[in-house]
C-alpha cells in the first residue's frame, strides 16, 4: 500500500463497517483490505473469518484515530 497511508485498525467484519460507517459520517475516505477476498479472487483457499484492516489517508488520520478512541471506549463499557 502506499506510504502516504496509515493502517488505522484491524479487526472482524462487523466492526470494520461499524468503523467505516463513522469515518464516511466525517467524511474521511477509508480503504478497507480484505486478503481473504484478494486470495479467494486469485483462486486461493480464503479464510472466511479473517480479518479486514482500515487504511486511511496521513491527511485524515488524526480524525480518523478520534473515531478508532471513541469506538473502542464504547466497547469498554
Amino acid at each position: 500500500m502506499n506510504s502516504s497511508y496509515r493502517k488505522i485498525f484491524s479487526g472482524n467484519r462487523y466492526t470494520v463497517q461499524r468503523i467505516e460507517e463513522k469515518l464516511n459520517e466525517i467524511e474521511v475516505t477509508p480503504i478497507i483490505k480484505d486478503e481473504s477476498e484478494s486470495a479467494r479472487l486469485a483462486g486461493f483457499a480464503a479464510n472466511v473469518g479473517g480479518e479486514l484492516e482500515i487504511h486511511v489517508h496521513e491527511d485524515e488520520y488524526e480524525r480518523a484515530m478520534m473515531i478508532i478512541r471513541a469506538i473502542a471506549a464504547q466497547q469498554e463499557d
